[in-house]
């Protein structure tokens, strides 16, 4: 059960689009008036991990979970080769003027790629894997929204508190690499469980 809370960790603490927009909100000054946007992003979380846990159970045959984990091992391994890469790569991160809410943040995260990259392969393969079922399934989706409220939250206080170390591109490269790392191991467990 560890392995589903690093990786909904990895996938969900590493820069993207909702973190990144909490992390310039902090850097801009609106500080927790922005905390809305991060529930919104955790509510829109709660909402696919509760519609995509039931639903995941009786969609995907219990022969095809261990076909399913190897592909989502190396998915998650290539997650975790690009993170890698983007960490050496030198990018600006720009502060921007525009307020987040949380109509923003909730719409953002429903239609956000990296939603379904972390939740897909929890319900699919984790919670069969470890016999997370029925209320279970809203349980353990109840915690891992509050974690993904927990991640835009972490980047908006760095933003705020931190404003010259969360711009600063060298910074930003050690946290890819952290989360990149964390994704390998994930990968390994996905494939060798």
């Amino acid at each position: 059960m560890l392995a589903i809370i690093i990786y909904a960790f990895g996938v969900m603490y590493s820069p993207g689009p909702a973190n990144m927009l909490a992390l310039l909100a902090g850097v801009n000054g609106q500080g927790w008036r922005a905390f809305l946007y991060c529930v919104g992003v955790g509510l829109a979380m709660l909402i696919l991990f509760l519609l995509i846990g039931y639903l995941g159970g009786d969609i995907i045959p219990l022969k095809y979970q261990s076909i399913i984990a190897i592909l989502g091992g190396i998915y998650i391994a290539y997650l975790g080769v690009k993170i890698l890469q983007a960490s050496f790569q030198q990018a600006e991160v720009r502060a921007q003027d525009k307020a987040v809410s949380f109509k923003t943040g909730l719409i953002l995260q429903l239609c956000n790629p990296k939603s379904l990259v972390a939740i897909v392969p929890i319900v699919s393969v984790q919670f069969p894997r470890f016999h997370i079922e029925g209320s279970q399934i809203a349980l353990w989706s109840f915690g891992l929204a509050l974690m993904a409220c927990g991640a835009p939250s972490v980047y908006l206080l760095a933003g705020s508190r931190l404003k010259n170390a969360a711009i600063n591109p060298k910074v930003m490269a050690w946290v890819n690499r952290g989360m990149a790392l964390l994704l390998f191991y994930v990968a390994y467990r996905f494939v060798f469980y």
